[in-house]
């Protein structure tokens, strides 16, 4: 098939397009190269996808509906997969203009793009953060997810809204999928793993907020992939509705509208995390505790039911596991 999926030179862009393209698939990557973290990454992550002779890349904003124009003319997609966001939690407390012209403007484009296309799927990524202030554990995709903390997470539930109203209006299939604190090989440096490994292998401390007393449904990147490339196939209809006591579908009654939550259901201490990285890594953190940060939630914790009753997966990957292939990339490339 043919795919235009934005953010390629991005952590999870770059991973999904790969084993695309290693399926025969033929992908046009959209992406801005800002300098959010190191271009360098980026251009790396590019250079790898280029290799094949199924993959073009555009470079363009998001906010250039111009050049989103150009990237869709090139693709004629069957499938658009929007991955392109301003991400991270603390920078939105800096800059949250950025989120607001990339995760909302830029989405906007996006769906209007696909209201032109009309592909056989749109796919969007969304986060575990629009739960915010949720007090209910584990989160589930029918909870209330109204009480945002930070203006990063008020932009992707804006965009699933946004995205809700145009499946209705002009019936474009589309799945919204709710990542929980996605990690691996070729994650982005200012990720806790990254910026954990690279301060215990360079003997600078880490910083641990919270005090240490938080947890995280860490989900592992290919199983990230794995539940999106099971999801692509999954086209929201009432012919694939869950009907079942124990899960309720986020099926829209309105439109061919679902959210899906991709995790493992299976949380995570923050200081297991930094031990079994020092376990990995055969040496201490020096360990800066502080408080928790503005925006900052104690847990995240997914029911994976519906992702399984739809796909027949769940991510299975340990985290001992998953912070060791990271360590052996990390040691290779750095």
């Amino acid at each position: 098939m043919r795919y235009l999926i934005t953010g390629t030179a991005g952590f999870i862009g770059f991973h999904l397009a790969k084993r695309l393209l290693e399926e025969g698939h033929f992908v046009v990557g959209f992406d801005g190269m800002t300098p959010y973290y190191d271009v360098r990454l980026k251009q790396k992550r590019t250079a790898i996808l280029a290799r094949s002779n199924g993959f073009k890349a555009v470079t363009g904003m998001l906010e250039d509906k111009a050049a989103l124009d150009r990237a869709a003319e090139l693709a004629e997609p069957d499938v658009i997969v929007h991955l392109a966001a301003q991400a991270g939690v603390r920078y939105s407390l800096e800059n949250p203009r950025s989120y607001v012209d990339s995760n909302v403007t830029g989405s906007f484009n996006v769906l209007e793009l696909a209201k032109s296309l009309r592909p056989k799927h749109l796919l969007l990524a969304s986060t575990s953060s629009v739960y915010g202030a949720n007090e209910k554990i584990p989160f589930a995709e029918s909870d209330k997810a109204d009480e945002q903390m930070t203006i990063y997470a008020a932009t992707k539930k804006s965009m699933e809204l946004m995205a809700h109203s145009y499946a209705h209006l002009f019936l474009i299939p589309t799945t919204a999928f709710r990542f929980f604190t996605v990690y691996g090989p070729w994650g982005r440096p200012d990720m806790a793993l990254f910026k954990f490994v690279d301060a215990i292998r360079n003997d600078r401390p880490i910083e641990i907020y919270g005090e240490g007393k938080m947890s995280r449904d860490f989900t592992y990147i290919d199983d990230l992939i794995e539940g999106i490339v099971r999801l692509i196939d999954v086209v929201p209809s009432e012919d694939n509705r869950i009907v079942l006591e124990t899960i309720t579908d986020t099926l829209s009654k309105q439109a061919p509208f679902r959210i899906v939550n991709i995790g493992g259901g299976q949380p995570v201490g923050l200081m297991s995390f930094v031990e079994t990285i020092e376990a990995m890594l055969g040496k201490k953190a020096i360990r800066h505790m502080l408080p928790m940060q503005p925006g900052d939630v104690h847990d995240t914790y997914a029911v994976p039911d519906l992702l399984v009753a739809l796909t027949g997966f769940k991510p299975r990957i340990e985290v001992e596991e998953g912070v060791r292939r990271f360590v052996e990339w990390y040691q290779e490339n750095y």
